[in-house]
């Protein structure tokens, strides 16, 4: 699991690895986080915390103002950036 103790305004790129295959797909997204921690999922499973699959996510604001949420797995890397400049 990833450590998410990134408190909200913080500004952190995450690098995720995708590979399917032979290939292999990296994308690169930075954003001031907006919630990052874990989550349950509808999936069953198991013995564990209220038997449902738990995720790590984070929510970021990106530049242009776009929302998005990543579900982060063992091929992805958060990592705390500088803010941007004005």
């Amino acid at each position: 699991m990833h450590e998410l103790d990134f408190q909200p305004g913080a500004r952190v790129r995450v690098t995720q690895h995708v590979v399917t295959g032979r290939d292999a797909t990296s994308t690169v997204i930075e954003g001031a986080v907006l919630r990052a921690g874990q989550q349950k999922t509808g999936s069953w499973f198991a013995h564990s915390k209220d038997k449902k699959l738990w995720i790590d996510r984070v929510e970021l604001r990106k530049d242009d103002g776009e929302l998005i949420t990543l579900n982060l797995d063992q091929n992805s890397r958060v990592e705390r950036v500088q803010a941007a400049e004005a």
